[in-house]
């Protein structure tokens, strides 16, 4: 497995990133799945979604050094975890990459993203003027996909449905820079809270956010 990147951020909380070189059969080789694993993956549509489900859950594995067993759920609000680990995680995958945090304290959220042109058409979907305004340039693409990244992995680290990227986040102005870290006003159910978000390329093409509280 190519990990390419994994930091420790703090004793309970780790984050990894491979890059998907293995194929399919490698990746199953990998892994014990239960019948109920095996008939959901059948469901999947395309080959990438296959490969991206098996990759975060062998990366899972790594990073918990163990050759056992691993269970994973889907709450009520589509928010995965482990059933038989003490653990809060996150997933994420984009193309050729999978992303994973773990932590034994804290909330965690990634996300991980191919950057490409298309977020320009989009920006206003996920980002208030004034929020436009307080980039170096609306047209910046790397600051938009730091943006998304950010609020993406702030929607994972809630967990809960009902959180809008526009109406309910506010990310605070910042320089754009190939790794650093923002600042974010999130509107909760219990009131706002102040989140700092942290950020990298991975291989000149790929932007991550991750953010980790409790």
């Amino acid at each position: 497995m190519p990990v390419v990147f994994t930091k420790h951020i703090d004793e309970h909380t780790i984050l990894s990133v491979w890059k998907i070189e293995e194929t399919e059969q490698e990746l199953f080789a990998g892994l014990q799945l239960k019948d109920h694993e095996l008939e959901f993956i059948a469901t999947f549509n395309n080959g990438k979604r296959l490969l991206h489900w098996l990759s975060t859950r062998l990366l899972l594995r790594t990073m918990l050094k163990t050759s056992d067993y691993i269970a994973t759920g889907l709450d009520e609000h589509g928010k995965p975890f482990l059933l038989n680990r003490d653990y809060h995680i996150s997933l994420s995958h984009s193309f050729d990459y999978a992303a994973v945090m773990i932590s034994k304290d804290k909330q965690v959220g990634v996300d991980i993203e191919l950057v490409k042109e298309k977020v320009l058409r989009i920006r206003n979907k996920f980002m208030t003027d004034e929020e436009l305004a307080g980039l170096p340039s609306a047209d910046n693409v790397s600051a938009l996909y730091i943006c998304w990244c950010a609020k993406e992995a702030i929607f994972k680290w809630h967990g809960r449905k009902g959180l809008e990227f526009k109406r309910d986040m506010v990310i605070k102005p910042f320089v754009a820079a190939e790794q650093g870290e923002i600042t974010a006003l999130v509107s909760l159910p219990d009131g706002e809270r102040q989140l700092t978000v942290h950020y990298f390329k991975v291989d000149a093409a790929y932007m991550l956010g991750y953010v980790a509280d409790k």
